[in-house]
């Protein structure tokens, strides 16, 4: 029929057997599509864009013996439309979208000789949907020889099957499965997990479903500051579970989590925490969830700076200084109440610069204790401030906890009057305000003017 065909048409003789209607523009089977060909035996739909069937579209078709729609859209099929059709015994339905089968699919097909499923999105299916199916009720019931039974050929290859224990059932029925019920490719293939991707049926041993179980190595965690820390867990489950972590109740990124599998049943999540900082802390929760259920871990972990358990406040108790870890101290600016310092390591101290950490000490300089600052890896300046003005203050940098060497401290003043620092600052600008305009001036100008020539003018 004419490929611009939208609709099946009205007007077919009452007494046509065979309909053939393939790479046309019907999208849908409504009900009662064929009401007034009630004698039709064989029904071909293929290549067409069929996506809806109502569950109705087969009605007024008792003598049916053949119903072909491969290459459709079709997503689901009503499968309870076929009790109209008793007499059916082909079915082809490959190359569309079809992603489940309910247990009664087959119920109400007892005289099919050929079902092709091949070709499209099926996943997961319960072997239940065979039991049901009286072809195979028939052959567990007979006792004497299968010649009195017809064979049906069934077909499911290259579909994207997922082989894990919620496929056990149905890889159970293929492997055991025989006549009368032959299949077309019995090298049913898996497309995941990822693990199994490839292998045949026949090669895989699936397990019984489990509620995940999480569990981590160590539950408490205290690391220094500016590591990156990589909290694990580890869940073990079946079908695999989605796993994520959450922390102070909010979903963390996810960029910042992997998950993979170590066995058929267990997966390993991590967590990668980049530089961690004291903020960091608290407790981290990595959950498990697949459709049996849910369980979590809760890992603490806490975050010091380094050596803040033994570093004292003063350096009298400080750690021999490693050979050649010297650091250049300088000042780069002063105010009132503060200064900006700026260090640079030397030696062994700038070997490793994205590893190593500095220690400041900042005090009045005649106190005995002074206040420790701890500076991460990278940094190189640090500003001093709310300092008392006209004050004599002292600050070291030493690599890590080491007691700083000479050279390594800087002695300073802080200013005794905002006014006479702002004053300076005034007087220095009107300076270069003056030394400017004295330069933009033309040298002949300048002449003329000395000179006060009348000519000039």
């Amino acid at each position: 029929m004419s490929a611009l065909l939208r609709q099946i048409p009205a007007n077919i003789p009452q007494d046509i057997r065979k309909i053939r209607i393939e790479n046309s523009h019907l999208t849908e089977l409504p009900r009662g599509s064929f009401e007034n060909v009630s004698a039709l035996e064989y029904l071909w739909l293929n290549f067409n864009n069929i996506t809806v069937m109502h569950i109705k579209s087969l009605e007024y078709l008792p003598a049916l013996k053949e119903l072909r729609l491969q290459g459709n859209k079709l997503s689901s099929v009503p499968w309870t439309a076929f009790q109209d059709t008793p007499t059916l015994k082909i079915l082809d339905l490959k190359h569309n979208r079809l992603d489940v089968l309910p247990e009664h699919a087959l119920r109400y097909l007892p005289n099919l000789t050929y079902l092709d499923l091949s070709s499209n999105q099926l996943t997961i299916i319960s072997r239940d949907v065979f039991y049901n199916w009286p072809v195979y009720q028939r052959s567990q019931r007979m006792e004497g020889p299968l010649e009195a039974i017809s064979n049906a050929v069934l077909a499911l290859h290259d579909n994207p099957w997922i082989c894990d224990c919620r496929l056990r059932g149905f890889v159970q029925f293929i492997k055991s499965v025989g006549p009368p019920i032959i299949l077309m490719n019995s090298y049913l293939t898996c497309s995941g997990p990822k693990f199994r991707t490839g292998k045949f049926f026949h090669e895989v041993e699936l397990n019984s479903c489990t509620k995940p179980l999480t569990s981590a190595l160590d539950t408490n965690l205290t690391v220094p500051a500016g590591l990156n820390i990589t909290l694990t867990c580890f869940v073990q489950a079946s079908p695999s579970p989605a796993v994520w972590w959450t922390y102070a109740l909010k979903l963390l990124r996810a960029f910042n989590v992997s998950t993979e599998p170590i066995s058929d049943d267990t997966v390993r999540s991590e967590l990668l925490i980049p530089a961690a900082r004291p903020a960091d802390a608290g407790n981290y929760t990595c959950t498990a969830a697949n459709f049996l259920g849910n369980t979590s871990v809760a890992i603490n972990l806490r975050v010091v700076a380094p050596w803040a358990s033994t570093t004292p406040r003063g350096w009298a108790a400080a750690a021999p200084a490693e050979p050649g870890a010297h650091v250049e101290v300088r000042i780069a600016k002063q105010t009132v109440y503060g200064i900006t310092l700026e260090w640079f390591a030397a030696a062994a101290a700038a070997a490793e610069p994205g590893e190593t950490w500095y220690t400041l000490l900042v005090g009045r300089y005649d106190a005995a204790q002074k206040d420790t600052i701890y500076i991460g890896p990278g940094v190189n300046t640090y500003s001093v401030t709310d300092l008392l003005p006209a004050t004599k203050y002292e600050v070291c940098v030493a690599v890590r906890n080491q007691a700083p060497r000479k050279g390594q401290c800087v002695v300073f003043v802080t200013g005794s009057d905002v006014s006479q620092m702002e004053q300076r600052e005034k007087l220095i600008h009107i300076v270069v305000i003056v030394c400017a305009m004295v330069l933009a001036v033309p040298a002949g100008m300048y002449a003329c003017t000395a000179e006060a020539l009348p000519g000039c003018l």
